[in-house]
């Protein structure tokens, strides 16, 4: 793909899963790659897989250090790390500080970093990796649900606002995706997600459409894109449909208590 060709990327959580699917794509393709993870030894491996570079540490503040490591720009952004908490307003107050610190404002504060740079040179690309929770919603999880919504909505504005001033933003929205963070979701993850669980790679394989086709929205099923209809123009039937969801996820885990 000419656009990635020589292009510097920074992918943030890409020990495993996604990240390292995403890292291995943009390196296949010509790019020259950051790997970022809280892992350093995931981080150094997926970096010499790809050729890359292992800068591992917080993904908040990994902008600078990638500049460095790098030796000039980042033309690529990947803000895929993030973490899958579970729980309703019962969850203790420090995950749901995590869970937006992770799912949220590292987006954030790599933009505050990322941004002025691009304007001035009329190009920059930032992915957020969201998952279909940020357009829908996940069962058994509101910390998730509440902060992927927020990564999108983010995302979103990141588009409207800088669009034609030729900042590219893309919003990765899957379902299941095979990734040990799918094998710790629980039930709520085997009932809702397991059964249409795609490999990573499909899923860096989508966004490379995306890129092409220059769309914002990455719909790796596509089928969620249907649900995101039925959720706006029927509201109350996609609530009744998502509870019924909730009334077997409450049923399977009683069978198991």
């Amino acid at each position: 793909m000419a656009a990635v060709r020589d292009k510097a990327v920074v992918v943030t959580g890409a020990g495993g899963g996604i990240g390292a699917a995403l890292a291995r794509r943009f390196a296949a393709e010509g790019a020259r790659v950051v790997v970022n993870d809280l892992d350093e030894a995931k981080a150094q491996r997926t970096a010499e897989e790809t050729g890359g570079i292992a800068v591992p540490g917080d993904a908040s503040a990994v902008v600078r250090a990638a500049r460095e490591a790098l030796g000039g720009a980042i033309d690529i952004f990947c803000a895929n790390a993030g973490v899958g908490t579970g729980g309703g307003p019962e969850a203790p107050e420090d995950a749901w500080e995590l869970a937006w610190d992770v799912n949220v404002m590292a987006h954030v504060r790599a933009a505050r970093e990322l941004v002025p740079e691009w304007l001035a040179r009329g190009e920059g690309r930032f992915v957020s990796t969201v998952s279909a929770a940020g357009l829908l919603s996940m069962v058994g999880a509101a910390p998730y649900s509440v902060t992927k919504h927020g990564a999108y909505a983010f995302a979103e504005w990141l588009s409207l606002t800088y669009r034609h001033r030729g900042i590219d933003v893309h919003a990765i929205c899957p379902q299941g995706v095979r990734t040990d963070m799918l094998t710790g979701s629980g039930a709520a993850g085997d009932l809702v997600l397991a059964p249409t669980a795609i490999a990573p790679e499909e899923v860096a394989d989508a966004l490379f459409t995306a890129m092409d086709k220059g769309r914002f929205l990455v719909l790796p099923h596509p089928e969620a894109g249907d649900y995101y209809i039925g959720r706006a123009t029927d509201p109350d039937r996609w609530l009744a449909s998502m509870n019924h969801l909730q009334q077997k996820l409450e049923e399977r885990e009683g069978d198991v208590q």
